[in-house]
């Protein structure tokens, strides 16, 4: 009997510091772990580390890709569609494809939290925004064109009055 299976993935043991990192100026990270061209597309794993009481995006629309958030450590806050939620350490959030929704910080410590989006290809568009630098807006909105993510920049006010949060600024 053939256990090789019909790919070419092999096992991989990724230890805690490795992955290319990029921190967003205080507004939180992306650590990648795993990238689509090492699973065959299926998926990809990204960890974010938020600070206290921080938004980690706008409300956003993805058309392509589904995201499954667990919590680390800390307490991630998400508004999925209507619903708002809290997860503390071992809650997994499930952020499915063509909902409004955002995700931030809900408490007054760092928290940790391990994103599996799938399909994968959307690792990727952190790297393109990091790479753009988060002051081009018309870059970004150029790059959530290309990965077919809505955003709703307006939103930010408005949640960050809603749920206690803030936008760190520049050099903060």
């Amino acid at each position: 009997m053939d256990k090789s299976g019909d790919t070419d993935i092999k096992p991989t043991l990724i230890l805690p510091d490795e992955g290319d990192y990029y921190d967003f100026g205080g507004t939180g990270g992306v650590h990648w772990k795993i990238d689509g061209n090492d699973t065959g597309q299926r998926f990809s794993v990204v960890h974010h580390p938020i600070p206290p009481r921080v938004l980690m995006a706008p409300l956003h629309y993805h058309h392509n890709e589904d995201e499954y958030s667990y919590v680390l450590e800390g307490r991630m806050g998400a508004l999925l569609g209507d619903d708002v939620v809290e997860a503390g350490p071992g809650t997994w959030v499930y952020k499915p494809r063509k909902q409004w929704h955002t995700f931030w910080n809900a408490g007054d410590t760092p928290c940790l939290i391990i994103e599996v989006i799938s399909p994968a290809g959307f690792e990727n568009y952190f790297r393109e925004v990091a790479e753009a630098g988060m002051g081009d807006i018309g870059r970004i909105e150029e790059i959530n064109r290309k990965y077919s993510v809505e955003m709703d920049f307006g939103s930010i006010p408005g949640l960050c009055e809603r749920f206690g949060l803030r936008v760190p600024q520049p050099g903060e």
